[in-house]
């Protein structure tokens, strides 16, 4: 911790900074979880589709969509687009 003493302490001194890095821990909680449960992802090509839908499942609920009528329309062919930042 003393050689890191500035990182570790730059929620102090930077407010952008949060707390805890909850944020992160929640963005591979579902990829590892998945892992877990089958042992493996098949193919690279299907741990990064699963991570894209997480990802875009993420976003549109941080940007306050209900989940169910995204998923809805995405299956219908009218995914709704997330907002830019």
């Amino acid at each position: 911790m003393r050689e890191h003493a500035a990182e570790v302490l730059r929620l102090v001194t930077d407010l952008r900074v949060p707390f805890t890095n909850n944020l992160g821990e929640r963005a591979i909680r579902m990829p590892k979880m998945k892992q877990k449960i089958s042992g493996c992802f098949c193919t690279l090509k299907g741990a990064q589709n699963f991570c894209a839908i997480c990802s875009y499942l993420d976003t549109m609920h941080e940007q306050g969509h209900n989940l169910f009528e995204v998923l809805r329309l995405t299956f219908i062919g009218q995914s709704p687009i997330p907002a830019s930042v």
